[in-house]
């Protein structure tokens, strides 16, 4: 493949080919949605404190030292090979087609299990706000805003009217999803912003030291809960064949990382300042609702739960979105079937494959009934898809150092930043995900179907990953993609090797 410079006009685009229509902010808005600040912190917070305790903000501050590595590899590689399968066409390029394979396998399967977790979440703080509006009974039916059937059920008529809205194109949900997002940050700083100052928990120096960890497990296991937390910034990479100027996709996840850092600073800190460690660790899913209720009365105490409802929307879509765009990568490789490389006249979108991802998601947040407490689901599914999403980031980041290895010859300082940076820090994910794994596998001895089950916590994501060994295999011998021998995609330029009907 022939590497273009930045600034190169984007040639016609045939009827087979994603519409450009994004800008910069657009970017920005697809990357935060993705990466849901407002929901991580309502939520993520007091799972990974249930984990680390009151170092919240050390936890933090160390996971994003990795992160920005990553980020660096995909803004590198973006730019030498624009692609909607971002870390599928990098790694299986100079890596391995198998492991490139592997990449576009588990982002996949984690942003399903993430999506039907979100899906519980989005059911959770709609019946939280019935609840604050005096409604507590729907018939013969108590709602509980901790019951994943409830929630699920609620949140799955979400889920379907989101995806019909990223079908009709993506700058309709990117308009949509920076509106939410503009309620959502102005609620968060103000409440946040609020409780800093009026907290009545002393600040302390001891939140930002990462040796004050109670254990290496939980320090690992921590680490990799905020690796979940930053996740979703690469999703203005996989819109990078969407967008006007290309040099747009690496500004826009860059800017959301460092956005999502401050956010997540702010939130840790007011959580910690407005609550203690067992009020933050007890509520779960009823994070942000408690924080609201501890900081001001009704109807203003029901602002953060509106903004997190909204920040689970955005995500729902969000979600959709660049999973969709990743196997519309893969479709038109004949690694997927060409369903997924369908693009619709109409809006220029993958909508069959919108569509099939939102059903998928649905199913599985379905299946995850078998969990019946909201609080566990969220705890089983951060865990699992932590694991995966450090292998996915890992590989990606080596596939850089690997590919532009050349420049700490020609250039040392270059060289640092496209190849020291990113090896440094996909060993340090590999590392955490290992260590994290050995941790589920000795504290165990028996499987059971509970977040606290180490054997089950590491079953998850070792599924998701050799589910995808046996999809690879069907893409090689079955499918006989040409993407197997080179482990290079078609070019995002290109016309559509699979046709689409008119």
């Amino acid at each position: 493949m022939i590497e273009k410079p930045y600034g190169a006009d984007p040639p016609a685009r045939p009827d087979s080919e994603l519409r450009r229509s994004l800008g910069l902010l657009d970017g920005i808005a697809v990357a935060a949605s993705s990466t849901a600040a407002t929901t991580t912190i309502g939520i993520g917070l007091g799972v990974t404190a249930g984990v680390v305790g009151l170092h919240l903000p050390a936890i933090m501050l160390l996971a994003f030292l990795p992160i920005v590595g990553i980020a660096g590899a995909f803004s590198r590689l973006n730019r030498v090979e624009p692609n909607a399968g971002n870390g599928y066409v990098w790694v299986g390029r100079s890596l391995s087609p198998w492991l490139g394979f592997m990449v576009g396998w588990v982002n996949i399967v984690a942003t399903v299990a993430f999506l039907a977790y979100t899906t519980a979440v989005t059911g959770s703080a709609l019946i939280q706000l019935a609840g604050d509006a005096g409604v507590h009974r729907v018939g013969p039916l108590d709602l509980d805003a901790g019951s994943t059937a409830q929630t699920t059920a609620i949140g799955v008529v979400v889920l379907l009217a989101v995806t019909l809205t990223a079908v009709t194109g993506i700058r309709t949900a990117a308009r949509l999803q920076t509106g939410l997002l503009i309620f959502e940050y102005v609620v968060l700083l103000g409440f946040c912003g609020y409780g800093i100052v009026t907290g009545p928990h002393d600040f302390s120096l001891s939140w930002f030291d990462p040796f004050a960890v109670p254990s290496a497990a939980a320090l690992a296991q921590g680490l990799l809960l905020s690796v979940f937390c930053y996740w979703g910034f690469e999703a203005a990479f996989s819109v990078n064949e969407e967008v006007r100027e290309p040099r747009d996709a690496s500004r826009a996840g860059f800017i959301t990382l460092f956005t999502m850092l401050a956010l997540f600073l702010i939130g840790s800190v007011a959580f910690q300042r407005v609550l203690s460690e067992t009020e933050l660790v007890g509520h779960g899913a009823e994070g942000l609702a408690f924080f609201g209720d501890r900081l001001a009365d009704q109807p203003l105490a029901a602002l953060p739960l509106v903004a997190l409802m909204f920040s689970a929307v955005a995500s729902l879509q969000a979600g959709v979105i660049p999973t969709a765009r990743a196997m519309f990568a893969m479709s038109r490789d004949r690694t997927l079937g060409p369903v997924w490389s369908k693009v619709s006249p109409r809006y220029g979108t993958p909508a069959a494959g919108t569509l099939l991802i939102g059903a998928l998601a649905a199913a599985v947040a379905a299946l995850a009934l078998v969990i019946p407490r909201l609080a566990d689901l969220i705890m089983a599914t951060v865990s699992a898809v932590g694991i995966v999403v450090a292998l996915s980031y890992a590989l990606t980041a080596l596939a850089a150092a690997v590919r532009f290895r050349s420049l700490l010859r020609e250039d040392l300082k270059e060289g640092i930043r496209a190849v020291v940076l990113p090896a440094l820090s996909a060993a340090a994910l590999l590392g955490l995900g290992g260590y994290l794994g050995w941790s589920f596998y000795t504290s165990a001895d028996h499987l059971e179907l509970s977040a606290d089950n180490g054997w089950f916590l590491l079953l998850t994501p070792l599924v998701m990953i050799a589910s995808g060994f046996v999809a690879a295999a069907w893409s090689k011998w079955v499918r006989r993609s040409p993407y197997f021998r080179t482990g290079e995609g078609t070019d995002a330029d290109a016309p559509h090797l699979l046709p689409t009907p008119h």
